[in-house]
């Protein structure tokens, strides 16, 4: 059976040490961090999702800001905050919870935040120096697999690795990242997408197996190799007949996978932790290298 890349258990550890961290900082007679949320609509896994984020601040000793605006909103209007955030010396990173509503062009307001205070990782200008392997803020979720994969010391220089899925969030990012020139990294990296014929003769392949797809179960044992690493970005909300009427459900067959993976990451318990751990990183970050952190 595989071992677990326990996701939860890693977080806490980096959240512990951020706190450190701002604890310094407060003893020193400097603010705290300031994490700004904005949230449009009533979506509930996005409630849900910065709900979270607030907890996690709290929890490491951050400020944290909520501004939430009606489904209605105009797009001239978000834009209006995220000048007036970008300008606000006391605000180092800010985050716009997507998705956003039909009305609103969802690149038009990335392009908007400043990339010194974009925690999320999505300006282009970020993405443009992640691929160039400059410094800058990753995307939360693939920093935090990486970060899960360094953690557990996951060898991945001259591995196969099979990426499933190439959205701009997960996929396309995550495969830049383990080929660069570092650790976790330096693999042979494979995109596969919607149009790509018989992923099963690449999975069946592959060292390491990233599937960020939302489609659950889609990953069965027969598809990996013995001793494969599986790291599942997926979640899905499936509906059953417990009392609360769904499940969690991430891509992967978790048991039939386990049954052959060396290292599996659970769902829930696994990528999504770490995903909100490395937003609380990317803030400090943020704080640490602010031009106007005086």
């Amino acid at each position: 059976m595989a071992e677990i890349l326990d996701g939860l258990k890693v977080s806490k550890e980096i959240k512990a040490e951020i706190k450190v961290e701002v604890d310094k900082i407060i003893a020193n007679k400097r603010r705290a961090p300031h994490l700004v949320a904005i949230l449009v609509g009533n979506n509930g896994a996005s409630k849900a999702y910065v709900n979270a984020k607030v907890k996690d601040c709290e929890e490491v000793g951050f400020q944290s800001s909520l501004v939430k605006f009606p489904s209605t909103v105009s797009e001239s209007e978000l834009l209006e905050k995220i000048e007036e955030l970008n300008k606000d010396k006391s605000v180092d990173g800010f985050i716009v919870q997507l998705p956003l509503p039909d009305q609103v062009d969802q690149e038009k307001i990335i392009n908007a935040i400043d990339p010194r205070k974009d925690v999320d990782g999505f300006h282009p200008t970020n993405f443009g120096k992640m691929a160039l392997e400059m410094d800058t803020f990753l995307p939360a979720t693939p920093f935090g697999i990486l970060t899960l994969l360094e953690r557990y010391n996951i060898e991945t220089k001259g591995k196969d690795c099979v990426i499933i899925g190439r959205s701009k969030i997960v996929g396309r990012p995550m495969s830049i990242l383990m080929g660069r020139k570092d650790f976790p990294g330096n693999s042979t990296v494979t995109l596969t997408h919607s149009y790509t014929k018989d992923i099963e003769e690449y999975t069946k392949k592959a060292d390491i197996v990233i599937t960020a797809l939302g489609d659950p179960h889609f990953l069965k044992g027969e598809m990996i190799k013995d001793g494969a690493v599986i790291v599942d970005v997926g979640i899905t909300r499936v509906d059953d007949d417990s009392p609360k009427g769904y499940y969690l459900a991430g891509d992967v067959d978790f048991d039939s996978c386990a049954a052959k993976a060396s290292w599996i990451t659970p769902v829930p318990g696994g990528v999504g932790p770490m995903t909100r751990a490395m937003l609380m990183k990317n803030t400090i970050i943020a704080y640490k290298t602010s031009v106007y952190n005086d």
